[in-house]
């Protein structure tokens, strides 16, 4: 475990294994411990680092609210503490919106970004569209169903609970975050960073669908794309091997700037 200072504000994270390194993030019910089926299947082959964003889990949740413009620098503090670099960011839901703007900020420590269940908060008129139908469309279900299927719930319980109580650990809740996507990157920012841009997602996601994620896809040039199939918005949880081994072709994918740098 480690405390990084992100503005005056202290950070909770934990690293843990060795190897290229790939730091996750939590979305809007989780914390750093909602990455424990992955820590586990990842660290004897990867520095697999975790972190809470302010308001979240062990970090400081002291502050009156909570604006999702801070929680890039609370990433960036971490990636400088621990002097990471060729690092992939796997942002999940909200927190990929948090770790394209990491990356895009600090592309001497990142080299990829893997945007899982989200696009990333990128601004642009027709996929805002697309996700705003998508979100309209998810709000006619319970918010346990737009995150894990039917049939997971009914052949898990202990971990469906497990799930809920996860967020039951963190200060800041959705409607608490304010600025989220304020001032997203357009797709030609993205496209011309030189991060390698992953675009996760499952085919059975109710609250972004695979047409959404496949047209982000098409858009940003250079991208790639992994949909898993039969996979819910909560795959790492729901379906944690499928969601790791996708994680492990990204990282493996990845060609270090500095690598790009000597072949140029």
């Amino acid at each position: 475990m480690g405390i990084a200072t992100s503005d005056g504000v202290s950070i909770y994270y934990e690293r843990h294994g060795a190897g290229p390194a790939i730091l996750f993030v939590h979305g809007s019910g989780g914390h750093h411990a909602a990455w424990w089926q992955q820590v586990a299947a990842l660290r004897g082959t990867f520095t697999v680092v975790t972190v809470d964003l302010r308001g979240f889990g062990n970090s400081d949740s002291s502050m009156p609210e909570f604006d999702g413009q801070d929680f890039p620098g609370d990433i960036l503090a971490v990636l400088d503490q621990e002097d990471l670099t060729d690092v992939l960011l796997v942002g999940q839901s909200i927190g990929a919106v948090a770790a394209l703007r990491a990356g895009l900020a600090r592309p001497s420590r990142v080299s990829g970004v893997a945007l899982a269940h989200s696009l990333g908060g990128i601004a642009d008129p027709a996929l805002s569209s697309l996700v705003a139908a998508d979100r309209a469309e998810a709000v006619k279900l319970p918010v346990l169903d737009r995150l894990l299927s039917a049939s997971f719930q009914r052949a898990e319980p202990a971990l469906t609970f497990l799930f809920q109580q996860m967020g039951t650990f963190n200060v800041a809740k959705m409607a608490d975050l304010r600025n989220l996507s304020t001032g997203g990157p357009s797709i030609d920012e993205v496209a011309g960073s030189g991060l390698k841009i992953t675009f996760l997602a499952g085919e059975n996601d109710a609250v972004l669908s695979a047409a959404t994620v496949r047209r982000a896809h098409e858009l940003v040039k250079g991208s790639a794309l992994e949909l898993i199939p039969d996979a819910p918005h909560s795959m790492y949880w729901e379906a944690p091997a499928l969601f790791n081994a996708a994680v492990t072709r990204i990282r493996e994918a990845i060609i270090p700037l500095t690598r790009n740098a000597e072949v140029d």
